[in-house]
C-alpha cells in the first residue's frame, strides 16, 4: 500500500463509501464490483475479493505481504436513480485508477458529488413533459395531457416531501398512487370529457420502476443471480404497490360516489 495516500483502512472505507453511493443511486452490481476492484488495486492491493448485492457490500483487500483488510457495508437507503452523479463517480474512479489521490481529497470528492442538488425546476418540468407525452401517446387528448401534467407536479412534490418520511418505498408508492388516483377520479368526475385511464397511465410512468426492473433482468442474464432476483422482486413489489394504490382510489371514489 502506498502510505502517502493515507491509511489502508481509511482508503478502503472511502472506496466502500463510493460503492454504497453508486449502488444506492441505481448502479448495476457488476459496475460497482468492477469499480471497487480497480480502485483497490490502484491503491496497492494485490488482490480484491468483492461481493455486492443490492443491500450489502463485502470487500477484502489482500496485499503481497499476506495482510488482509475486510470491511462490509449495509446499504439501506435507496435513492432515486441519478445518472449525472453516476457519471461523476465513474469519472472520479477513473481518475483514481490513473493517478491515486490522497484519502482526504477522495472523501471530499465523494461528498461533493453526493451533496450536489439539481434545480427542482428541471425535475418538475421533465416530469410534466414526460407524463403529458405518455398520456397522449397512449390515446389521450390535450386536455388529458394537461391534467396529467398537473398531477405530475403533485407527484414531484410528494417525492420531495413525503418519500423520506415513509418507512420504505413500497409504502410511499402505495400512498402516492392512492392520493393521485383519488384526485384524478374526482377531477375526471367534475370534467366528464377527460379519460381517467389515459391520465393514470401517463402519471404512473413517473413512478413505475422501469430501470430497477431492467437492471434486475440484466443482472440475472450476466450471472449475478442473487442480486438480480432481489432487485427484480423489489421492482415487482413497487409495481404492485402502484397498482393497488390506483385500484383502491378508483374503488373508493366510485363506492362513495364523489366522482360526479
Amino acid at each position: 500500500m502506498r502510505e502517502e495516500y493515507g491509511r489502508e483502512e481509511e482508503i478502503l472505507c472511502e472506496i466502500l463509501n463510493m460503492a454504497e453511493a453508486m449502488l444506492s443511486h441505481g448502479a448495476e452490481v457488476n459496475r460497482v464490483e468492477d469499480t471497487v476492484q480497480r480502485m483497490g488495486k490502484a491503491y496497492g492491493a494485490s488482490q480484491m475479493q468483492v461481493f455486492v448485492i443490492t443491500s450489502s457490500i463485502l470487500v477484502t483487500m489482500m496485499f503481497e505481504d499476506g495482510r488482509q483488510i475486510t470491511q462490509s457495508r449495509r446499504v439501506k437507503d435507496v435513492a432515486a436513480t441519478d445518472f449525472y452523479k453516476m457519471e461523476e463517480w465513474n469519472a472520479l474512479s477513473r481518475e483514481c485508477c490513473r493517478q491515486p489521490i490522497e484519502v482526504h481529497r477522495l472523501q471530499q470528492e465523494i461528498l461533493r458529488i453526493e451533496e450536489q442538488k439539481h434545480p427542482r425546476m428541471y425535475t418538475y418540468l421533465g416530469s410534466v413533459l414526460g407524463v403529458a407525452g405518455f398520456c397522449m401517446f397512449f390515446g389521450g387528448n390535450i386536455k388529458d395531457g394537461v391534467v396529467a401534467g398537473v398531477f405530475a407536479v403533485l407527484i414531484c412534490y410528494l417525492q420531495e416531501h413525503l418519500q423520506n418520511r415513509c418507512p420504505n418505498r413500497v409504502v410511499f408508492l402505495l400512498l402516492c398512487s392512492f392520493v393521485c388516483g383519488v384526485g384524478i377520479c374526482i377531477v375526471a368526475g367534475m370534467w366528464q370529457k377527460l379519460h381517467v385511464d389515459k391520465i393514470m397511465i401517463g402519471d404512473i410512468m413517473v413512478l413505475i420502476p422501469g430501470i430497477a426492473l431492467t437492471n434486475g433482468v440484466r443482472d440475472i442474464l450476466i450471472g449475478d443471480t442473487i442480486s438480480g432476483f432481489m432487485r427484480l422482486i423489489e421492482a415487482l413489489l413497487w409495481a404492485g404497490a402502484l397498482a393497488v394504490g390506483f385500484m383502491a382510489a378508483i374503488w373508493i371514489v366510485t363506492y362513495l360516489g364523489i366522482n360526479g
